[in-house]
């Protein structure tokens, strides 16, 4: 195991985030330091967790968000958003490069990562489009925004010693996506064209 990702389990065992708990779980939430405000799409998922957080706090599991944005940044957009789960910053460190979910400049310009288990060829579409258009709603670039990607981390404490058990991406996450679980049982399913979901505050008044 690389020397830096065991610095960083051994991290999440000092900084307290298992709680008294034996399992930890973490979903990687795209928010950059200078985004103004939370990836829609990770917020619609995070949306779900309160209601989560407190049954698998007493069943011996830990949710938290994590994301790379300083603390009050997070704690801005949490209280905007009405949330109570946990959700730590990374700020400045290494522990989001360490789970595959947040890539450098110079490797967006080498045209290629490994993420979601694979590597893949860096393509951003031109023009008007799905990704640029989430971009903008956090206050960035297609070409910034895609250098952070959601992702779930599980790890368990045993002895003393903090083991990684279980990562997943991009569709491994649909599961948590809430909403969409629900639209898939509605009589038209997901019945979409691009990107029509909003942050929770941002839909026109019922």
């Amino acid at each position: 195991m690389p020397e830096r990702f065991t610095e960083t389990m051994r991290a999440a065992s000092e900084a307290g985030w298992f709680r008294a708990r034996s399992q930890l779980l973490f979903y990687h939430s795209m928010f950059r330091p200078d985004y103004t405000a939370g990836c829609p799409s990770c917020s619609a998922i995070a949306d779900g967790f309160n209601g989560v957080a407190v049954h698998l706090a007493n069943h011996d599991v830990m949710l938290w968000a994590v994301s790379r944005a300083p603390l009050s940044k997070l704690q801005a957009y949490k209280q905007r958003m009405g949330w109570s789960f946990p959700w730590a910053s990374s700020f400045g460190s290494d522990f989001n490069a360490d789970f595959n979910v947040w890539f450098t400049e110079e490797q967006q310009r080498q045209g290629g990562i490994e993420y979601n288990y694979r590597h893949s060829a860096w393509q951003l579409p031109d023009g008007d489009n799905p990704v640029a258009r989430v971009a903008a709603m956090c206050g960035t670039d297609a070409a910034t925004f895609t250098r952070e990607r959601p992702g779930m981390s599980a790890f368990v404490l045993e002895g003393g010693v903090v083991y990684h058990t279980y990562s997943t991406y991009a569709r491994g996450l649909d599961g948590l996506w809430g909403m969409y679980q629900w639209l898939d049982r509605a009589p038209k399913g997901r019945n979409e064209t691009g990107v029509w979901w909003r942050r929770h505050d941002e839909y026109d008044k019922c």
